[in-house]
């Protein structure tokens, strides 16, 4: 039996008409009195010569992009605009109280306050919001904007580099007589804000932090008219994080860089040391050309980064080239190449004096070449030759004596074994004749050569 009642119930519920739900009559009534003979193609103002005060802020929510290459920043602000229409007071008794009224934007007289410095064309803002009307007759319009504004990109120091961007507003056709515009904060007899943009709903940019904001409002005068044009331009202070490019383009350059160093540390005898200096030099090269790709292509300025991988290619280079010169100079040797008189000058008579080193006097010169002929015929398959008698020695071998000595006392880099390995293709009785003679054999053959 309940069960019927409820389905009874609900079966004539369905029937009934729905009960119509109205808005609220004063505030429509209110928008019909408002608007009904409203013209909003004429300046809300009494008379003609009155002027008419349009206060005016930015309230930044987001830093989009800052393009380095077309030197353009682009923003997401929230354009505060404030003013005063004479034409859209009322008193809230004679309509219920009603104090503030929503009214679409499109319907009411608005300043034509667009971007100057506008980079892509769209000087307007985005969305046209509702516009809120207050009993005193003050209207606040709060659109929405995603502007792309020029910025001239400083890159000297990049990538710790601060950039100072400006957003330059002001009425298009309005001079200062009929429209003057204002910033919210500005005070009186000031025109120079501190804080020009209001940063309280902003998203943290990953790539820039912003550092200061300040407003300035200004007075231009035209070649074409008397009349001034007021505009506010709003400056935005960045500095860059540098974390990205410190550990993606800084320390590897710099790594790479010392690597030069190794490359004179490297033997010679390896084969690789000129090789280690081109691959040092492309990997710069390559670091440099990823540099070019971010830096605008501008050449009033070259980043500090820039002139540090040119000039560490420039030294790579001078390793590359100094690098050939060592090898060439190692691999010489007496049977293919005569040492210049020029080199024996330079290394002997002239460079000691700017290095401030001593030439050895003529004793421990002498001495020094018996110590070494010394141990050049001093060797041990000498204990193996049986005494032979005196005797002279043949055109052959003193060549080979006078090459050997020439070997041990010009050329460094003739190792003792290999002058041991010449002597010992000697026969026994040359081999006793110098072990008795010594160095005045040696020396005779010296000053006779």
């Amino acid at each position: 039996m309940g069960l019927w009642l409820t389905l009874s119930w609900l079966m004539l519920g369905g029937l009934t008409p729905p009960t119509p739900i109205w808005g609220n009559p004063d505030a429509k009534r209110l928008y019909d009195d408002l608007l009904s003979n409203y013209n909003r193609l004429i300046r809300p103002v009494g008379n003609n010569s009155d002027r008419l005060t349009v206060k005016m802020g930015l309230r930044l929510s987001q830093l989009i992009d800052v393009n380095l290459k077309n030197q353009i920043m682009t923003t997401n602000v929230w354009v505060e605009q404030e003013w005063n229409d004479y034409k859209l007071k009322w008193n809230p008794d004679d309509y219920g109280g009603v104090e503030t009224l929503h009214v679409p934007s499109e319907h009411i007289w608005l300043p034509d306050i667009v971007l100057y410095n506008n980079a892509d064309g769209n000087y307007e803002v985005t969305i046209m919001t509702k516009a809120i009307l207050h009993h005193t007759g003050t209207v606040v319009w709060k659109p929405p904007a995603i502007y792309k504004s020029f910025c001239e990109i400083d890159v000297e120091y990049f990538p710790f580099d601060e950039q100072t961007c400006f957003m330059k507003f002001g009425s298009w056709t309005y001079d200062g007589y009929m429209v003057d515009l204002r910033h919210l904060q500005q005070v009186q007899d000031s025109n120079k804000i501190d804080v020009g943009i209001d940063l309280q709903d902003y998203y943290i940019s990953v790539e820039w932090d912003i550092m200061k904001v300040p407003a300035v409002r200004n007075e231009k005068y035209y070649s074409c008219c008397e009349e001034p044009y007021p505009d506010i331009i709003f400056y935005i202070t960045l500095r860059r994080k540098t974390l990205f490019y410190t550990v993606n383009l800084i320390i590897p350059c710099v790594g790479i860089s010392f690597l030069s160093i190794l490359v004179f540390y490297l033997p010679s005898d390896s084969g690789e040391k000129v090789s280690l200096s081109i691959s040092i030099l492309l990997s710069l090269t390559v670091f440099f050309l990823l540099l070019v790709e971010i830096i605008p292509p501008t050449s009033i300025t070259v980043p500090l980064l820039g002139k540090y991988l040119l000039f560490t290619m420039l030294l790579c280079t001078l390793s590359v080239v100094v690098t050939i010169a060592v090898l060439n100079v190692n691999f010489r040797s007496p049977v293919t190449h005569k040492l210049a008189p020029w080199v024996k000058v330079f290394f002997i008579e002239f460079l000691p004096k700017f290095l401030f080193i001593e030439r050895p006097r003529k004793e421990d010169d002498d001495k020094s070449q018996d110590s070494m002929l010394t141990d050049v015929i001093q060797v041990p398959m000498i204990d193996n030759c049986k005494p032979y008698e005196k005797t002279s020695f043949d055109s052959f071998d003193l060549e080979k004596i006078q090459h050997i000595i020439f070997l041990k006392t010009m050329n460094h880099s003739c190792s003792l074994p290999m002058t041991r390995l010449l002597i010992q293709t000697l026969p026994c009785k040359i081999l006793l004749e110098l072990t008795a003679m010594k160095t005045t054999i040696f020396q005779n053959q010296i000053k006779v050569n």
